[in-house]
């Protein structure tokens, strides 16, 4: 399907271009949201009696997604979630969890700004995209960590899983006996025994 772009959308064109599109995408996305219209001869001549006007309107909602990024791009919003050993959530951070964090920080984002690809699903820093303005996108930083004190040394740059097991690896493994059982304590060893070694 033909239609006219009514503002930029991504990898498609800007205001006023003419472009094919599937017809799914034309249906239940550009048309419904006023994204674009049918191109037929009718809405040619609408569009090009209303250019200045849109144009005009594309740029006062710009101006103010400019003055929006200002505030949030490069912030930060913490996460903590509940992780597995391995820093697999026990859950995920979807779009929703992202856009509550923001809102709760003071910024005015909806569902439909934040550009997550797929759903966090491990602790970790993560660079997510905000399309505040099909012109004018901002990234926000997400920490997503297990307590205050996780998230605090991901901000500082350390891996928090590789510094967890560098730890166990570093920690103290008493020699145990392969021929007991699991669970059974070695039995210490009698006067008799030791003598015997030390004389042998």
């Amino acid at each position: 399907m033909d239609v006219i772009l009514l503002e930029r959308i991504e990898k498609l064109g800007t205001i006023g271009d003419v472009v094919s599109v599937k017809d799914g995408f034309a249906r239940n996305f550009l048309l419904p949201n006023k994204k674009a219209l049918r191109a037929n001869e009718a809405n040619r001549k609408v569009f090009e009696a209303n250019r200045d006007r849109i144009e005009a309107e594309n740029a006062e909602r710009r101006k103010s997604a400019e003055g929006e990024a200002k505030t949030i791009d490069g912030s930060q919003i913490t996460l903590i979630r509940q992780a597995s050993n391995t820093g697999h959530l026990y859950g995920s951070v979807a779009v929703r969890d992202i856009v509550e964090a923001l809102v709760e920080d003071g910024h005015k984002v909806a569902k439909s700004q934040v550009v997550l690809e797929k759903p966090i699903k491990d602790i970790g820093l993560y660079e997510v995209k905000v399309a505040l303005h099909p012109e004018v996108a901002v990234t926000v930083k997400v920490n997503v960590a297990r307590s205050p004190e996780e998230a605090e040394l991901q901000e500082q740059g350390i891996d928090v899983m590789e510094a967890m097991f560098e730890k166990d690896e570093a920690g103290f493994t008493e020699e145990r006996d392969p021929n007991l059982e699991a669970g059974e304590i070695e039995a210490e060893p009698t006067d008799e025994e030791t003598t015997e070694t030390s004389e042998a």
